[in-house]
């Protein structure tokens, strides 16, 4: 190709070369600025920038060896079937297939476990292992996959996990043998049993051998299995369950059976967190979104969470370095060029409205004030009379500061959220024009089944309706007092897909309104970007199907009838109007950044 840059030349070599690794012809390998992550034949890796810097290549080779060895090295199926059903279990056992995947593609292969040292050193530098202070705050699913790994390759884990691993290391060692693992690296079906054997040793499952008992056996039930392998109740259906798992689950769900709703969304919860076999467990999920009418919702309603020890409140600088954030943010304006056009203009006519209000407007012939100057040749023309002045009217423009609370799901993943990105990024330049200060932040959580909160909730012994079983995580996208050109690149981490997980609304409605409630500003408004009901599969699993969205619909009623604070909320292909009194709903999330302007005008109208 005449015009083929290197970059197109890398590309194809890496996709040749994921191809023969995964013994593949159909694989499709692409550039992504978000995270890497596999969908069946489909790969997409981090694109390096287009000198090629050789750390930023490794890295791209190494997710690319990783995705491919994991098309030929793994039975979907057979993982699945094999599968723990309890959250935190899954993960580690995920965790520890991958490092058997890796470990075995990479045996005799030196260039191919340097890539995938590579990989796994770009994963480590966003991983909570990194930032954790505590041995609770370790993530189990990645000590376990670094310590499997360590034992199946003899290579060292990054140095910026070492901290963290050390807190663990010795409650590990001192339960399981992690050696025993190297014995059935060729035969995935073994390995799991060990591997089961592993998580009931620490404790992470309860009777949860039986599974792969019955697999070595009972071959006649494959057909069943595989029929079934995305439904969490074969695992009580088939026969070869134990029981001390059906009652730890039977517990787990116990509160959703007294709720109608438990039926919904409380038991397929699992499913949704599990994700796809081929996604890494995080980045294929897509959270159940239920709507339910109002009649459903009681009147009483306790709301609490089980812990708050491992919450945050980020800015983009503590989740993502400098560097990538200015290429996530080229790669959202280059995602949305055709866009901006179309916002901006609707952007100035806010902005024309808005000036208009702010207009100058004087009262002449005045006994005191400013000299009015266009007046003066009348004093020459009759010198008896008086000097004329001026005197400048009070505005009715109050002042004025603007809260954008964006929803960080996965639900949002893709168009939703890229244009959600860059409306908020263009009516924070408009506001700032017309003196309006603006705010903007997002909220989600730091882990997609329950994180550190749900590993507290089961050390305790797994207490009834624990509250909410999640780490929140608030995101500071711009401070209201911090200028736009300061924060332009924090918005490009919108892009970035392993942010985007679960979504507790309610918490975050009174996170936003308790900032805007102490800033000095005369009016003050709070505008909720989201795509429909409050979901966290962790927290729905352990209490009443309808849990989040009741405490949602009380903390819209407080906030609309007791605070000064005016919400006003854009719904992205979901009804909601059912929660809020001021809301309009978009079937196309082209039209957010039209309804973001006509909404704040029409608040602006009416002021």
């Amino acid at each position: 190709m005449v015009n083929e840059t290197p970059l197109d030349r890398f590309k194809a070599v890496l996709g040749g070369a994921a191809r023969a690794l995964a013994n593949e012809p159909e694989v499709e390998l692409a550039f992504t600025a978000d995270a890497p992550v596999q969908s069946g034949k489909h790969i997409k890796v981090p694109m390096p920038a287009r000198a090629l810097p050789p750390e930023q290549v490794a890295e791209a080779r190494g997710f690319a060896d990783s995705f491919a060895l994991r098309l030929r090295l793994h039975d979907a199926t057979l993982h699945q079937r094999a599968a723990p059903a309890e959250p935190v279990a899954r993960a580690v056992y995920d965790a520890i297939e991958t490092a058997r995947v890796e470990a075995l593609g990479s045996r005799g292969y030196d260039g191919i476990g340097d890539n995938l040292a590579h990989a796994l050193d770009a994963r480590m530098r966003s991983d909570p292992i990194t930032r954790a202070r505590l041995k609770a705050e370790v993530p189990l699913s990645t000590a376990l996959g670094l310590m499997v790994r360590e034992a199946l390759t003899g290579r060292e884990s990054p140095s910026v996990a070492a901290p963290g691993l050390a807190m663990v290391r010795e409650w590990v060692d001192g339960r399981v043998d992690l050696s025993a693992l190297a014995l059935a690296l060729d035969d995935q079906r073994a390995f799991q049993a060990l591997a089961t054997r592993l998580l009931a040793d620490l404790e992470l499952i309860e009777g949860e051998q039986e599974p792969n008992e019955a697999d070595e056996g009972g071959s006649d039930e494959e057909g069943t299995d595989e029929q079934q392998a995305d439904n969490e109740t074969d695992d009580a259906d088939e026969g070869g369950q134990g029981e001390g798992e059906v009652e730890a689950r039977g517990e787990e769900r116990e509160s959703d059976n007294d709720d109608g709703d438990s039926q919904e969304q409380g038991e397929d919860a699992p499913d949704d967190m599990d994700g796809e076999p081929g996604d890494e467990g995080d980045e294929g999920m897509q959270p159940v979104r239920p709507n339910r009418p109002a009649a459903d919702l009681g009147p009483q309603f306790d709301y609490k969470p089980w812990t708050t020890q491992f919450d945050e409140v980020v800015t983009a600088d503590d989740l993502c370095d400098a560097e990538e954030l200015a290429r996530l943010r080229g790669y959202l304006d280059q995602q949305l060029a055709h866009l901006q056009s179309a916002v901006s203009k609707l952007a100035n006519r806010l902005q024309r409205r808005l000036m208009a209000q702010q207009s100058r407007a004087w009262d002449f012939d005045q006994e005191e004030g400013l000299l009015d100057a266009a007046r003066l040749a009348r004093v020459i023309v009759s010198p008896g009379q008086s000097l004329s002045y001026k005197v400048e009217r009070d505005t009715d423009f109050r002042d004025t500061v603007v809260t954008l609370l964006i929803d960080n799901s996965g639900s949002m993943r893709g168009r939703p959220i890229s244009i959600a990105a860059i409306s908020a990024d263009i009516l924070a330049r408009t506001l700032e024009r017309c003196g309006v200060k603006t705010e903007i932040l997002g909220f989600t959580t730091r882990a997609w089944k329950g994180g550190q909160s749900r590993e507290t909730w089961l050390a305790a012994g797994r207490p009834v309706q624990p509250g909410r079983l999640n780490d929140t995580r608030h995101i500071v996208y711009k401070k209201a007092d911090e200028p736009w050109r300061r924060s332009r690149n924090a918005l490009g981490l919108m892009m970035r897909e392993g942010l985007l997980k679960e979504n507790i609304d309610g918490e975050a409605l009174l996170w936003a309104h308790a900032r805007l409630v102490a800033r000095p500003e005369e009016r003050r408004i709070l505008m909720v970007i989201s795509d429909g009901a409050p979901v966290d599969d962790s927290t729905l699993s352990v209490n009443s199907g309808s849990y989040l969205e009741r405490h949602l619909r009380q903390v819209i009623g407080w906030i609309e009838s007791k605070s000064p604070v005016e919400l006003v909320a854009i719904g992205i292909g979901h009804d909601v109007t059912r929660y809020y009194a001021r809301a309009v709903t978009i079937m196309d999330a082209e039209q957010l950044g039209g309804a973001i302007i006509d909404q704040l005008a029409a608040l602006f109208d009416t002021d």
